[in-house]
């Protein structure tokens, strides 16, 4: 991936980072995650009083993608910080970690854009990451 699609998708997250809905935590997250088609779907953080029905946006942005039929990812950007704080590297949580494996065989590839701004960020493989994790290729008998 060259500089300028790296730039493009860590500011797309920190844009996307505005539409959360995050009215009990007021930490937004923004995501962005570009198929191997390359179409981009974004994702936000959404909320809900009762907590369990919370989704993370790095989950919105896969399960759009993944409705609309894509199934190969090359990156995600994720963008997240507390209302008026600066902002900082925000990383995938577990759960997301897990979602996002499940489009990567063997789990290392996709590479994971930590954004604090369109020029701020780190990059990582979901491997580095999600290391030793588990997938589909482990359900198969050897």
């Amino acid at each position: 991936m060259i500089n300028y699609e790296e730039q493009k998708l860590a500011q797309m997250a920190v844009n996307a980072k505005k539409l959360a809905y995050s009215p009990y935590s007021n930490f937004k997250v923004g995501a962005a995650l570009l198929a191997k088609s390359g179409k981009i779907y974004i994702g936000c953080n959404i909320e809900s009083a009762s907590y369990t029905p919370t989704v993370c946006a790095e989950r919105v942005a896969l399960y759009k993608a993944v409705s609309e039929g894509e199934r190969e990812f090359l990156a995600i950007a994720v963008a997240g910080s507390l209302d008026d704080t600066e902002p900082d590297y925000c990383y995938p949580c577990g759960v997301c970690r897990q979602s996002l494996r499940e489009f990567v065989p063997g789990g290392a590839d996709l590479i994971v854009i930590i954004a604090k701004s369109a020029t701020d960020y780190q990059i990582h493989t979901l491997g580095e990451l999600f290391p030793h994790s588990f997938g589909l290729e482990d359900l198969q008998p050897t």
